[in-house]
């Protein structure tokens, strides 16, 4: 099977064979538009869950528990405080997690002392800590901020690699479409939102620009001498590199999903270590969304917003005519610069030849126009013929010149 895989990269990266990726980019916008709203609509149902890092509160940590169930833990919290959900969470096999709303000292040592009554365990194993409102809209903040400022430094250093606006412009647009679809399947599944979580959409969000630029890097390569071809029109060219660059995307994110993967499935799942499933399941998403759009979304919004330049627009257009073995436009500007070119240098031909007879005596001139049996006319009613017959006695004559120069001694 690997061999099989093998001879299709090879013939996907050679373009003997070619995915309809750029030219069905219209079915994959779709198919992103309902996918992202369809999970955001219930991710919006389900309500966000955001951690105690951003909401404030107390958290009580409960080591060396026999029993793992939740039921102690929510009657104790809700008989001391009756309007109060706990939140609470399994952290490896032994140890529970409880967070409240904020308490103050003497509030969080009396509800300790009966989680530690409750699960039979001692005071000791019971451990407290306090996240204030300003510190949780601290992080906020700065997580806010920082998301603004990556974003903006990174567009400002695609448009400035690719030397091109739009290309960055593509990739903010596919990146956009990452983490609102990581966002949604986050919200759906109903992790708790940690900084672990930020840690690891910021960590998509490289992923996935760096997904975007190796695509862009081939797209340029190709596009390199567009106007100087006309086997292929631009959006060919771009579906081309997103084909030979196929297979290396697949390959690089299975490499990164497998130990992903793995901490998603056994630490978080098996071992219940809540510390881990925040980040592994945004890292998880996070790079099969990455992946998709760098190769089917990317592409497509890169012809989409360049397909309009006039280069590329007349490009193609003489790419549609040539096949229809209609006369290029391209080809035509070509042979008009050509035939420009080659009038010019009888221009040039003809000023000399007007230079050399006008160093020439009259009666050599005279008796030329006579040999040649044409009437001085002529030059008026052909300009082209003139010229021609200028030149022509211009070489005649010189040697002539030559001869006079002779006999006269100089």
């Amino acid at each position: 099977m690997s061999t099989t895989f093998a001879t299709f990269g090879n013939d996907l990266h050679a373009g003997r064979r070619i995915l309809p990726i750029v030219s069905r980019r219209r079915t994959w916008y779709l198919i992103s538009v309902v996918v992202v709203v369809l999970l955001g609509a219930l991710a919006v149902v389900r309500g966000p869950n955001p951690g105690i890092e951003f909401t404030g509160g107390s958290e009580f940590q409960i080591a060396g528990v026999a029993d793992t169930e939740q039921t102690s833990a929510r009657e104790v919290v809700r008989e001391h405080l009756p309007d109060n959900e706990p939140k609470v969470t399994q952290l490896g096999s032994d140890t529970l997690r409880v967070q409240t709303e904020q308490l103050d000292s003497t509030q969080t040592a009396e509800l300790a002392g009966e989680l530690a009554t409750a699960y039979g365990v001692s005071a000791d194993a019971v451990s407290t800590s306090y996240i204030g409102p300003v510190w949780s809209g601290d992080v906020t903040q700065k997580m806010v901020r920082g998301v603004v400022v990556f974003l903006v430094l990174v567009a400002a250093m695609m448009a400035l690699y690719f030397r091109d606006l739009k290309a960055s412009l593509a990739a903010m647009i596919a990146l956009g479409h990452d983490m609102l679809l990581t966002a949604a399947v986050y919200g759906v599944v109903g992790f708790e939102i940690t900084p672990g979580t930020v840690i690891g959409f910021l960590t998509v969000m490289g992923y996935s620009l760096y997904d975007t630029i190796v695509v862009f890097d081939k797209v340029r390569e190709n596009t390199a001498d567009l106007t100087g071809q006309r086997r292929r029109t631009f959006a060919e060219l771009v579906e081309l590199a997103a084909n030979q660059t196929l297979v290396r995307s697949i390959n690089t994110s299975v490499v990164a999903l497998l130990p992903i993967g793995s901490i998603l499935a056994i630490g978080a799942f098996l071992l219940g270590a809540g510390t881990l499933k925040d980040i592994s399941l945004a890292l998880f998403i996070g790079i099969i969304a990455g992946t998709y759009s760098s190769i089917f979304l990317a592409p497509g919004l890169l012809v989409d917003l360049r397909r309009r330049e006039d280069a590329i627009a007349r490009h193609t257009l003489a790419v549609e005519r040539a096949r229809r073995g209609e006369t290029v436009s391209a080809s035509e500007d070509s042979a008009g610069s050509a035939r420009g070119a080659a009038a010019g240098a009888r221009a040039d031909g003809s000023d000399s030849a007007d230079a050399d007879l006008a160093d020439a005596d009259p009666a050599d001139a005279d008796a030329a126009d006579a040999g040649e049996g044409r009437a001085p006319e002529a030059d008026e009613d052909d300009g082209t013929v003139g010229r021609r017959a200028a030149a022509s006695r211009s070489a005649r004559q010189q040697p002539r010149r030559t001869t006079r120069r002779r006999r006269s001694g100089r």
